[in-house]
Formats: structure tokens, C-alpha cells, sequence
């Protein structure tokens, strides 16, 4: 019901605007993202720095865009974070009521995608610079994990261990501000593009950007298709995301492609 609630309230908000697109289209895109993950993670106080491992995510997305006024612009896009990390932890903490005591060694484990609902306006398009606003509904589904071998014997006893995990699954919808520009420099099929989502409240901080470079490879009256290279960062401070709470940063360069029919 809340995802409901609150793709209905993006809907009421954008269908509201002015948009100014006069370009008809299908879009569909990808980049392969080389990211390092930095930040700790855990339940309330419980949080923990992983010393989490630098990995390759990918993410790709859909948009369509049309001349029809007051009626938004529609782009879904799905990005996965993937990371491991390992710590000896230097005092006890809780994590999915299981109880990891000071000095164990404990495995976590980051798994969470999402999926952006966007509905934009473009308000600007001269064909060297266009600029776009709207809303997003970012859809978070995933789990994070937490185990180590716990010595379940009594004191005094030969050490027993038992291997113990704890879970958090997340799955909840946030909305977010979009925004997007190009800058088309003239007779050389570059342009310089930048898009973001940003969410700052009492409970989350939240952002994504990227900034980049795009060569025009094919232009022509069927299909555009550009290569993209550029710098990418995901901030993710989060209280009680389904009990989840984090202070996490994923940046790096990606390359990529659009294609445009």
C-alpha cells in the first residue's frame, strides 16, 4: 500500500508541471561501473565499517520521451550494489537479533538493487543544451548480511563454534528529486552530460550522480548511438531503511552506451 501511495503522489505532482520535449523517442542505455565502497553499516548504534572490497556493478535504464504537453516524460532505470567485507570486531553488536561478541571475526555481505520511477519535464532543448526536472521513486529490494562462527560453549568447555547469520532484508520506496543536463559541443560529436538524484530529510541522505563525456558514434535518421565515459558517486546515509542503518559511499568511473531509435 505504501508503494502504492507514493507512486500515486509522483504522478499527481508531475502531471502538475509544464514540459517542454519536442523530441519523440525511445531511449535504452547501460554502463559497467568500476566502484570503491567505503562506509559502515548495521542495525541503530551497531554499525560497522566491513572494510568492504572495491567491485564492478552494472546498471542500465529505459526513457521515453514525446511532444504531447503536460503529460511527464517516463524513465526506469536499475542499478545493483554488490560488496563483501570482513572485520574482527572490537566490540559486541546485534545484527537481526543475533549477538556477535567482541573479537570475533564477522562476514558481511551487501546486496541491494533498486529500481528509479521517473517522470521528467524537459524544460529547456535548443539542441546544444537541453535541461530536464522531475521525480523519482526509487524502489530499494536486496538483503544485507552479517555472520561469523560463534563459540557457543559453556565457559570452561572446548570451544564449539557454530556458524550464525543475520539478515536484513530491504524493501521500501523513496522519493527523490531528478535532474538532468547535455551540453552538445558543436562539429566534434561530443557532448558533456550530468544527472542526479537527491533526497535529504530528517531520516536519509541520499544521492547519485554521474558526470561525463558522450561521443556521437552513429547519427543517423534511424538510430543515435553514443559511447559514454564518466564518474559516478551513490551516497547512501540511511536510518531505519527496514531496520538498516548506514553511512555508505560507492564511487568510480564507468563506461557505457545509449542508444536512441
Amino acid at each position: 500500500m505504501k508503494k502504492v501511495l507514493l507512486t500515486a503522489s509522483v504522478l499527481t505532482l508531475l502531471s502538475s508541471s509544464l514540459q517542454a520535449d519536442t523530441l519523440a523517442g525511445l531511449y535504452i542505455g547501460g554502463q559497467v561501473w568500476d566502484n570503491k565502497a567505503t562506509g559502515i553499516f548495521g542495525e541503530s548504534n551497531n554499525q560497522v565499517d566491513f572494510n568492504l572490497s572495491d567491485k564492478q556493478q552494472g546498471s542500465y535504464f529505459i526513457a521515453v520521451e514525446h511532444p504531447i504537453p503536460f503529460i511527464p516524460n517516463a524513465k526506469i532505470a536499475k542499478t545493483s550494489l554488490e560488496t563483501q567485507g570482513a572485520t574482527t570486531l572490537d566490540s559486541e553488536i546485534t545484527f537481526d537479533d543475533n549477538t556477535f561478541v567482541e573479537g570475533t571475526i564477522a562476514d558481511a555481505g551487501f546486496n541491494v538493487s533498486y529500481i528509479d520511477y521517473t517522470l521528467y519535464y524537459e524544460i529547456f532543448d535548443n539542441g546544444l543544451f537541453s535541461f530536464d526536472i522531475g521525480l523519482t521513486g526509487r524502489d530499494f529490494n536486496g538483503d544485507v548480511t552479517v555472520s561469523a562462527a560463534i563459540n557457543t560453549a559453556a565457559e570452561g568447555e572446548d570451544p564449539v563454534y557454530t556458524s550464525t547469520t543475520g539478515r536484513l532484508s530491504t524493501d521500501e520506496i523513496v522519493p527523490m528529486l531528478y535532474a538532468s543536463t547535455n551540453i552538445g559541443l558543436p562539429f566534434t560529436g561530443l557532448n558533456i552530460f550530468a544527472e542526479g538524484n537527491f533526497l535529504s530529510i530528517d531520516d536519509h541522505t541520499l544521492y547519485d550522480y554521474q558526470a561525463g563525456l558522450s561521443y556521437e558514434l552513429v547519427d543517423n535518421i534511424a538510430v543515435d548511438v553514443n559511447v559514454t565515459l564518466g564518474y559516478r558517486s551513490i551516497k547512501l546515509a540511511l536510518e531505519d531503511l527496514s531496520n538498516l542503518y548506514s553511512d555508505l559511499e560507492f564511487k568510480g568511473v564507468f563506461v557505457g552506451t545509449v542508444v536512441h531509435f
